[in-house]
């Protein structure tokens, strides 16, 4: 197998929307900027060395050929990671204020950390932490 074709790493997570205009706006608030090849279609946010992309739920479903009859828990969450309890707070305030919906207040959690979850306007779930167990550097890269 070649270096190209291991899973290895994670280029793009795509989150299927129910109307992109909203959900482009929701993004934007929270502080991402979308980039090239964002049109009426799809948007492109870059999130560090991934890219988010977020494109009509429908859409996707045809693109990967799947019904588009999911609804509630997917069974997936992003997540972003602070240096610090005070960071995750914040990091909240601002996603609801943004127009997030809170799931779980931040947070002590079980393994040690402090974290707490909020729903896009699709209620793709999102997990805010701090985790005395890695590294965050200055650009939000997460190092274990």
């Amino acid at each position: 197998m070649t270096k190209e074709a291991h899973f290895s790493t994670v280029s793009m997570i795509a989150l299927g929307v129910a109307d992109l205009a909203r959900s482009r706006a929701f993004y934007e608030a929270l502080g991402f900027a979308a980039g090239p090849g964002s049109n009426e279609d799809i948007v492109f946010f870059q999130i560090g060395a991934l890219v988010l992309s977020i494109f009509p739920r429908k859409l996707l479903a045809e693109d990967a050929e799947v019904a588009d009859d999911g609804h509630g828990f997917d069974g997936v969450t992003l997540a972003h990671n602070y240096s610090s309890e005070d960071a995750v707070d914040e990091a909240m305030a601002h996603a609801l204020a943004s127009g997030a919906t809170l799931k779980k207040k931040p947070q002590k959690v079980f393994w040690g950390g402090y974290s707490g979850y909020f729903a896009d306007p699709d209620g793709h779930l999102w997990e805010v932490a701090y985790n005395p167990f890695v590294k965050v550097d200055d650009h939000g890269i997460v190092t274990l």
